[in-house]
């Protein structure tokens, strides 16, 4: 997996490895398994500490996205990838609810709000 840092990003770059981590786990692109670089080799790779790196892989292991097994490395486990999806989910539809009380306090009726929202379906 290729790792891309934004280096004027106000996101930390523990916060940027762990997004880009969990997304290819969500995406399929990680499977159940699959080693990840070394903390050491990852941070040779992007320039940054290890500290840094290692914080990135910690949290992603508590959140269950992935094992360190000392001595042998870290591997995806995809046990997190289902609270993930789900907490992406219910991100979805806050945004959703939002935008329907939104359009609501426009006044406008449920019928252009489903017009409105299958226009925007539509859009490639």
């Amino acid at each position: 997996m290729q790792f891309i840092i934004n280096h004027s990003s106000m996101e930390p770059i523990y916060e940027q490895i762990m997004g880009q981590i969990r997304s290819g786990i969500a995406k399929g692109t990680m499977k159940e398994g699959d080693a990840l670089p070394s903390v050491r080799a990852l941070a040779k790779d992007l320039k940054v500490s290890a500290l840094t790196v290692k914080k990135a892989y910690d949290g992603l292991e508590q959140e269950g996205f992935i094992m360190t097994v000392h001595g042998k490395g870290s591997f995806v486990t995809c046990s997190g990838q289902d609270i993930y999806l789900e907490e992406r989910r219910r991100e979805v539809e806050e945004e959703l609810a939002a935008a329907v009380r939104k359009g609501r306090s426009c006044g406008m009726e449920q019928e252009e709000l489903l017009e409105l929202f299958q226009m925007v379906l539509e859009e490639p």
